[in-house]
């Protein structure tokens, strides 16, 4: 056998690769020690954190926080209130086309895998290097286990229990269950949480109703709630909604062709201001403190829906106007000069920046716009609107503010490019095409309530001009003097003194010296200036003649009238016994009046003003069902006799009297009302009623001052009412005014039987003696002075 001699130069080949293969061996072992270390320490960590781990089985009933929710009667949203917006929406009943753009963004192997999406971190990792918007690593399991049990906080410890909480969230809910809470419970931006919230928000779109396009774009909002909102950035929330189309139609939830055309369908996002259905912000605050009274802080967390008597056709009328009627009473004011004014830069990139800017600090209020000044001249003004739009405002559209246009106007009010002004798109009166005209945030207020005389229920209530601008709710809580409107309660007081709409009382002066009347002297007159002598209690009222109605409180007494007014729910307090009273010199609130002027207006009951009708929680489980009821002869306040009495009349008061426009406009008999003007026309009423419907009408200053020397309740608030009336009665019928028993008619005018046939007081000064010539007007008969004065003395 030959022999062979060993090659001494393998030697080191070999033994280099033995110690190689050694190396790696021990790497393998060290490595599987480690790992082996891991699993162990995991599973001791699993077995004393996964018991500390929060319960999640009460998600399988679901109850987030919920707000308070406030509705007309029909249904429509006025009012939310709770720092969490959302609608509560079973997953069933979420649509699936936005089903779909959320797994198509957040978690597409939803359904496939089991918490953890080890596939899905490898594809999110090459997506931040294909593409500027990352789908993110953490599935929509992971998300619902931070949202609702851990802070956002990154630490390797929140990691691992976030980890376990997913795992033991798939383990014990369905996948509907945890995508359910997932789509109620993130946050969208705009105080929306959940989806349905959002659509609401951001669309005012139900989320049953949701288009592709709309959906995609709601889905890019949990990446960046502020990041890719389209209220604050539409171009970055453009530019993600339509990556979720196309990542929608590549994973076969759309076809192309349908993707096209949501990319293509053009989207009107819902201004932040206009989140409510009908604008009744004052009501829905009524609302808010009751059920804080009644539930405490729990009322912005169970879901309460709160359903008014409002009806939403009549409280969109009444605000309407009532806004109306400030806006145009606020043009023929002096010009106060513009908002603020901003430099306008010339790049056109920045300058549409800086007009943004700018109104962002002054929110559109209502109709009410604002607008930055590009080009100003007496002639022309041209404004430019958040979104871009320039609008050229030229003729009657800049008469208000023509001060501010003339070269002599001071730099304060003179507007010119950059000022910050007010707009609004006026219908004018007599028909033709809308115009623009530039205007001013009034500072005037009014208030405006509507309710069923037969029943007490609140059909409409605007407590002032703009509840963002000034939270005062006038119908409510501002005490004011009636004036002239209070005159009617001072007149059925007289009916049970045996007066009649026939009694024949002096119109002539009064006065009273500062000797005798406390340091002051005082000589009450009509609105005229003039006297007519003698006339009848009906024209007198139909005319508001003040001395009449101090002359008829005289005799009744000032202490009488002032318990016969607590019959209507007045208080005694505030109407002193003085022959003031009879001017309306005391203290009311426009909602007082409301229901005090119903008590005419149903034949004599008092009602309580009736706001809520139904509370439900969020089940749909009713907490109260208070449906209104007809008045019981208990809540009677004054006969059915003084109340037709009277109704004939205020009836005549809108027929030829100083509310006479009321039936000329309207077209109907059965109005009927009162106007009233305080002492320097501070305060402006109308206050009358149809036998369906009290409404009340009231405009003056927070600080009282005078709204003008010729301004009246007849030319302020009257057309107010009007304007309301025509909406809030259309297709009511005619309602013929009935006689009561006891009421006998003499020729045109009705009477008490017993006071009929010259009975009662046919003369203020003699229920015998006919009638006796007036007094002259530069004396006045010195007993009936000193019996008023007499009056003011005690």
């Amino acid at each position: 056998m030959p022999f062979r001699v060993a090659d001494p130069s393998h030697a080191p080949r070999r033994s280099a690769l033995g110690w190689a293969v050694r190396i790696v061996a021990w790497l393998i072992g060290l490595a599987a020690a480690l790992a082996l270390c891991v699993v162990i320490i995991g599973a001791l960590a699993l077995a004393l954190a996964y018991p500390n781990l929060p319960d999640v089985s009460a998600l399988a009933d679901y109850q987030p926080k919920l707000p308070l929710r406030v509705y007309t009667s029909e249904g429509k949203l006025i009012g939310e209130f709770g720092q969490e917006r959302r609608n509560l929406t079973p997953v069933k009943n979420i649509p699936k086309i936005m089903i779909n753009a959320v797994l198509a963004t957040e978690d597409a192997r939803f359904y496939q895998h089991h918490g953890i999406d080890y596939l899905g971190i490898a594809r999110a990792a090459l997506a931040d290097i294909r593409h500027p918007f990352s789908q993110g690593a953490s599935t929509i399991t992971m998300q619902v286990a931070r949202n609702i049990y851990l802070t956002k906080e990154k630490t390797f410890t929140r990691k691992a229990y976030e980890a376990l909480l997913t795992f033991k969230l798939e383990h014990e809910l369905t996948k509907d269950q945890i995508l359910g809470i997932y789509m109620n419970q993130i946050y969208l931006g705009n105080r929306a949480y959940g989806f349905a919230a959002a659509s609401e928000a951001y669309f005012g779109t139900p989320l049953k109703n949701i288009t592709i396009a709309q959906a995609a774009m709601l889905a890019g909002l949990p990446k960046s709630p502020s990041g890719n909102n389209p209220l604050v950035n539409p171009e970055r929330a453009r530019a993600r909604q339509l990556y979720i189309i196309d990542r929608m139609a590549d994973l076969g939830y759309i076809t192309p062709e349908q993707a096209q055309q949501a990319k293509a369908e053009p989207l009107k996002v819902r201004a932040s201001g206009d989140a409510f259905d009908v604008r009744a912000a004052y009501a829905a605050e009524m609302v808010r403190q009751m059920m804080l009274a009644q539930y405490g802080e729990e009322a912005y967390t169970r879901g309460l829906n709160v359903y008014t008597t409002l009806v939403a056709a009549d409280q969109s009328a009444a605000d309407q106007a009532l806004r109306r009627g400030i806006i145009d009473y606020e043009s023929h004011r002096p010009y106060r000069g513009p908002e603020q004014f901003i430099a306008l830069p010339q790049n056109p990139d920045d300058l549409d920046d800086a007009i943004d800017d700018a109104l962002d600090d002054h929110p559109d209020s209502g109709n009410l716009l604002a607008a930055v000044v590009i080009n100003a001249s007496p002639s022309k003004v041209t404004v430019q609107r958040p979104d871009g739009d320039l609008i050229d405002i030229t003729g009657d559209g800049l008469k208000p503010v023509q001060s501010g246009l003339s070269a002599k106007a001071l730099p304060a009010i003179r507007i010119r490019p950059g000022a910050v002004v007010r707009i609004v798109k006026i219908t004018p009166k007599k028909g033709g095409q809308p115009q623009w005209r530039v205007t001013q945030l009034p500072q005037v207020q009014g208030a405006l309530v509507a309710l069923d005389p037969r029943n007490g229920t609140i059909k409409a209530l605007a407590g002032g001009f703009d509840f963002n601008l000034n939270k005062f709710n006038h119908v409510t809580q501002a005490w004011r003097q009636p004036g002239s409107s209070f005159k009617p309660f001072i007149y059925s007081a007289a009916l049970e003194k045996g007066f009649s709409p026939a009694s024949v009382v002096d119109d002539a002066p009064l006065y009273f010296d500062a000797a005798t009347n406390g340091g002051q002297a005082w000589e009450p007159k009509d609105y005229e200036g003039t006297f007519e002598g003698p006339m009848s209690l009906k024209r007198a009222l139909a005319e508001s003649k003040n001395l009449v109605s101090i002359r008829v409180l005289q005799a009744i007494t000032p202490q009488y009238a002032q318990q016969w007014i607590t019959r209507f729910g007045f208080d005694a307090a505030r109407h002193p016994a003085y022959l003031t009273m009879a001017l309306g010199a005391g203290s009311v609130t426009p909602m007082q009046m409301a229901a005090a002027y119903s008590a005419f207006a149903n034949g004599g009951y008092r009602v309580n003003p009736m706001l809520i009708e139904r509370i439900t929680d969020q089940s749909g489980k009713v907490l109260l069902d208070s449906q209104p009821t007809p008045p019981a002869e208990a809540t009677r306040a004054i006969s059915a006799r003084n109340a037709f009495i009277m109704d004939t009349l205020l009836n005549e008061v809108t027929r030829s009297g100083t509310g006479a426009r009321a039936q000329a406009t309207l077209q109907r008999p059965d109005l009927y009302g009162k106007t009233g003007t305080t002492n320097d026309a501070m305060d402006a009423w109308f206050a009358g009623f149809q036998p369906t419907l009290t409404t009340i009408v009231w405009m003056g200053y927070d600080t009282p001052r005078s709204l003008g020397v010729r301004e009246t309740g007849g030319g302020l608030s009257l057309p107010v009412w009007i304007d309301f009336m025509q909406t809030a009665l259309k297709g009511v019928p005619v309602a013929p005014l009935a006689p009561p028993a006891g009421v006998t008619q003499v020729n045109s005018d009705w009477y008490y039987d017993e006071n009929a046939h010259g009975s009662g007081i046919t003369y203020l000064n003699s229920a015998d003696a006919p009638a006796a010539p007036a007094t002259p007007a530069s004396a006045p008969d010195s007993g009936e002075r000193d019996r008023i004065l007499n009056m003011f003395k005690n």
